[in-house]
């Protein structure tokens, strides 16, 4: 039941091995399998059985599409521990966060499958003899490319939503983290989704990338990413007048005002940041707590963060994993060596842990330089700021410093203050109190580089459908 799955393409409901590139296991570095790269035949095949099942799909009433794609969440719910413990092994985070994910995901999945139920249109009044009816249908065929930190719930956003639009998909996966999606594939298979509605591949990004999206049967890009690489993707699809879904990077700010309890929230905002390693486009970063709270704040932040157990993900006595790559862990070194030069004060971690496994530990930094890199580039990583503000609207004007606006938070208790912030704090997302920055029922998106476009919610569904009006007029040749 514990075994990595086998690592194949999926073409038109076949299962294809090929050459590629090994996967890493990152609690210590050894290899887990071979994930397949598609070749440009591959991806031709994808093309094709995407191009054919949408026919069917989008011809299968939303009741019964709603009920495969229900029963693909059934089968994810029912298999959890065997793909938890693979994306452990290929991501790094505890088996706990690894089920978590899963479970969200499923609950993305079901709550999509019958939001396509109700993709409705409109009729608009006008006068006798003439109606005009509004649809919403499938935009067609969709292009996909999902991260490598979420290595199901982020494929899921764009399956989930894309299938329960009526359309079809090619989803092109992590190679890093390729299993979650092997996975989630196979569930929809087995759930009974006709063949090639939902295709797997996997390659070289740009080259996927740059092949798919120019091709005309691809009708919508839907990207979750690095801000540079969805400028890039956006403007490929761009050029051939694609639009285009663009989930892209942040740099989450945290406002904490002084009507709060201190420890409490610090407490709270240790733990929030551990989740996945800060491996989270949405994970708290930049925290600007009041200063008459700014010393008990940071200190059981920094208290709670030092108990973080670092470790092997299947290991249930730890709370944070690995980081997932070489990449990250040093990213890691250079942040901490920026600040420190610059004055900030390390309250918590700071170097890494061991030399096998990309192990580094929960680290906060505090009053930190505005020039520091870490204040200006999202470190992705378990890395916290606490810096201290006069005021809230010194809080507001530093959250939104940067060019990025996905996801934000807030502590207060006034009602004043959350009206300040709800209608001040530049973000497609924000969070009042708590961490969780998206549901299933929420649309979840970026503003500013942060991307645009919207998954989850109703919002999320209606990108993957055009709007058609239909003018009907009575014929009537005796006037």
């Amino acid at each position: 039941m514990n075994a990595y799955p086998e690592l194949q393409l999926c073409i038109g409901g076949a299962w294809k091995s090929a050459e590629g590139q090994p996967t890493l296991n990152p609690a210590d570095e050894s290899v887990l399998g071979t994930v397949p790269h598609a070749t440009a035949g591959d991806l031709d095949a994808a093309l094709d059985a995407a191009k054919a099942g949408f026919e069917i799909w989008r011809k299968t009433s939303p009741a019964k599409r709603a009920a495969i794609i229900v029963e693909a969440a059934r089968l994810l719910r029912e298999r959890v521990d065997e793909i938890a413990f693979a994306i452990t092994l290929e991501q790094g985070k505890p088996l706990a966060q690894s089920k978590q994910e899963i479970l969200r995901g499923c609950e993305i999945i079901e709550w999509d499958a019958n939001e396509g139920r109700r993709l409705y249109g409109r009729i608009i009044p006008s006068e006798p003899g003439m109606r005009h009816s509004v649809l919403r249908q499938p935009i067609g065929v969709v292009a996909a490319f999902s991260p490598w930190n979420f290595p199901l719930s982020s494929p899921v956003r764009k399956v989930a939503g894309a299938l329960s639009a009526g359309c079809s998909i090619v989803l092109k996966a992590s190679e890093e983290t390729p299993a979650g999606a092997v996975h989630l594939v196979r569930a929809f298979h087995d759930a009974g989704l006709p063949p090639g509605i939902l295709n797997l591949v996997f390659g070289v990004p740009s080259e996927i990338s740059g092949y798919l999206i120019p091709r005309p049967e691809v009708r919508l890009v839907t990207f979750t990413g690095s801000i540079p690489v969805g400028k890039q993707l956006a403007g490929l699809a761009a050029q051939h007048m694609k639009p285009a879904i663009m989930e892209l990077g942040g740099h989450a700010p945290v406002i904490v005002c002084d009507d709060v309890d201190p420890a409490g929230a610090g407490t709270l905002s240790a733990v929030a940041k551990s989740r996945n390693a800060g491996q989270v486009c949405v994970s708290p970063t930049r925290f600007f707590v009041h200063e008459a709270i700014f010393e008990p704040f940071a200190a059981a932040f920094a208290k709670r963060a030092a108990a973080i157990k670092v470790g092997d993900g299947r290991d249930p006595s730890s709370d944070m994993g690995p980081l997932a790559n070489h990449r990250r862990l040093e990213a890691m070194e250079a942040f901490v060596a920026d600040a420190k030069q610059k004055g900030a004060r390390v309250l918590a971690g700071g170097s890494r842990i061991g030399n096998r496994g990309y192990y580094f530990p929960l680290t906060v930094l505090a009053e930190v330089s505005d020039d520091a890199r870490v204040m200006y580039e999202e470190p992705f990583g378990p890395l916290a700021v606490i810096n201290p503000v006069r005021d809230i609207d010194e809080a507001i004007d530093k959250a939104n410093a940067l060019p990025y606006g996905l996801a934000g938070y807030a502590f207060t208790n006034s009602a004043r203050n959350v009206d300040r912030l709800a209608e001040g704090v530049e973000v497609g997302n924000l969070s009042i109190n708590h961490f969780v920055a998206s549901s299933a029922e929420t649309p979840f998106g970026g503003v500013k580089e942060s991307g645009y476009g919207r998954e989850g919610g109703t919002e999320g569904l209606e990108c993957y459908s055009v709007v058609k009006n239909v003018s009907h007029k009575q014929l009537d040749f005796t006037s």
